[in-house]
């Protein structure tokens, strides 16, 4: 079984008994696949990009555990140490992956400063996903297209599902 795989299924278990949460992961993961098959991501990167994006809020839950509540901000500092867990317990053997991923954890909440392609889709891919889920109004939408939107696909994806006439 991939790595992507094994995590897939470690981070449904993780999510166990939050619908919403698995549900969200996995529309965040599909919008990546869309968009990184536009951009020819391939190789390790891509698989960065898939296992960023499957575990890309698994820091809410340990907040709301710890602290009763929880923010992009504590996301971002909680939620790498519980995948560096996880991945280690699924095997992965590369501490490239493992650092890239737990980097991009620590900064999917942050919108300056883009650092790769990965980074990028996985930001897009989010806010996708966030938009709909949040209900964000049309000049939300606009505002974020114009500071994170880069990738063709991503903007060709927001465009019509968000702001077409």
């Amino acid at each position: 079984m991939l790595l992507k795989d094994r995590i897939l299924l470690k981070m449904i278990d993780f999510e166990s008994g939050c619908p919403g949460r698995a549900q969200h992961f996995l529309k965040v993961y599909q919008f990546a696949q869309i968009i990184a098959d536009a951009e020819c991501m391939t190789g390790e990167a891509r698989e960065i990009l898939d296992v960023a994006t499957l575990m890309h809020d698994i820091g809410i839950r340990p907040c709301e555990e710890k602290y009763g509540h929880c923010t992009g901000k504590m996301q971002e500092e909680e939620g790498p140490a519980h995948a560096r867990a996880m991945l280690e317990k699924a095997g992965c053997e590369s501490d490239r992956l493992i650092e890239r991923v737990c980097w991009l954890i620590a900064h999917h909440h942050t919108y300056d400063g883009f650092e790769g392609l990965d980074y990028r889709i996985l930001i897009e891919a989010d806010y996708l996903v966030n938009a709909y889920e949040n209900n964000a109004s049309r000049e939300a939408i606009r505002n974020m297209r114009e500071k994170i939107f880069r990738t063709d696909m991503g903007k060709y994806l927001l465009d019509t599902m968000f702001l077409a006439e």
